[in-house]
């Protein structure tokens, strides 16, 4: 049975000619490492991927381990997020990879989190970067790209950097957001997700599990659940989207 609450996504998906395609992203692995496992654990259970965004400097020893056990066994995919997540712009909106800092400093950044989680991952590691706050400069593509780095994952509003060699999988609702002007509840949500599963996707849908509070977690394993049995939804990865990707 479908959850309440999620009726109006259900609706839109029973409309649906054909399937579209979901991927779900999870920020800031290297913190609250108990809140990462009870949300993975949800996704584990329903036999669902997950993109996690990993903190180079966040990550220690016993989580590295225990997500290349998740990635052996699980659908858990992993990525860089950031270097450190912490905001380097003097004015404005926060941002780790912005326009305050020079190239040669991103790329510092890039490449120290880079060769971290390479050391502490392995194969595990995708080549995908999500900058902190889902913000970074233009010049951030091309450093990308250098490294090695070919797919940039942020929010739908940043836009498209277009950098050659890259390419871009987006996030298209925030579980967190309010609509503008309004409160966010229940029902916002499901309307948001709803509109964006009725256009042709993919559907990036971005999580946060350190701010997710038990009632959150029960929300999103309604969610997953749906997805996982309904025949119009394809859950899928950053990586496989990539492919496709402009």
């Amino acid at each position: 049975m479908t959850a309440p609450w999620l009726e109006p996504v259900r609706g839109v998906l029973d409309r649906r000619a054909t399937p579209v395609d979901v991927f779900f992203r999870d920020d800031d692995a290297g913190w609250d490492d108990a809140a990462l496992g009870r949300l993975l654990d949800v996704f584990e259970r329903n036999g669902a991927p997950i993109d996690l965004a990993v903190i180079p400097e966040a990550l220690g020893d016993g989580l590295a381990e225990e997500l290349i056990a998740r990635r052996r066994r699980s659908g858990v995919r992993l990525h860089q997020h950031g270097f450190a997540h912490v905001n380097h712009q003097l004015s404005g909106r926060k941002g780790e990879f912005g326009s305050d800092r020079s190239v040669e400093e991103l790329r510092a950044d890039v490449a120290t989190g880079w060769g971290r989680l390479s050391d502490m991952l392995g194969d595990a590691l995708d080549p995908v970067f999500t900058p902190p706050w889902n913000r970074c400069a233009d010049a951030l593509g091309d450093v990308l790209v250098d490294i090695g780095i070919g797919v940039l994952s942020r929010d739908l509003s940043a836009g498209r950097i277009g950098t050659p060699g890259l390419a871009e999988v987006p996030i298209a609702v925030d579980w967190f957001a309010a609509p503008k002007g309004s409160e966010r509840t229940a029902a916002t949500l499901a309307d948001a997700l709803a509109s964006s599963m009725a256009g042709p996707g993919p559907v990036g849908i971005m999580l946060h599990h350190a701010v997710t509070s038990n009632e959150e977690l029960a929300a999103i394993a309604d969610l997953v659940t749906l997805l996982v049995r309904h025949p119009r939804t394809r859950l899928t990865s950053i990586v496989q989207l990539a492919g496709g990707a402009n």
